[in-house]
């Protein structure tokens, strides 16, 4: 299934901010959007199907880590090629665990 995600983030063709996303991560956990959109591109960069809550369209969540080294999860969608993040937040102390397993 990671593959299947994976092929479609590469058909992905940027990010999709707007008013229903674009302050809320900062709002609520002081993440900015910049930072959301560095994860995609460092590695390790984990990706999973988040089944729980795909009722009306696919999400994801994925541990990464920003260019200055921090550590986020973050959920998202894809709609029309276009990466949309729904909640963006440090790692807990177990989802740190688990990306530090991949180092």
């Amino acid at each position: 299934m990671e593959d299947e995600i994976k092929k479609l983030l590469q058909e992905c063709t940027g990010f999709q901010w707007d008013a229903g996303n674009k302050d809320k991560n900062w709002l609520k956990h002081q993440v900015a959007n910049s930072e959301c959109e560095q994860i995609f591109f460092n590695k390790p960069f984990l990706v999973y199907h988040d089944t729980r809550h795909s009722d009306a369209e696919h999400r994801f969540y994925a541990l990464g880590q920003t260019d200055l080294g921090r550590k986020l999860f973050v959920v998202f969608t894809i709609r029309n090629k276009q990466i949309r993040i729904i909640s963006a937040r440090d790692m807990s102390k177990k989802e740190r665990e688990i990306y530090r397993k991949m180092l």
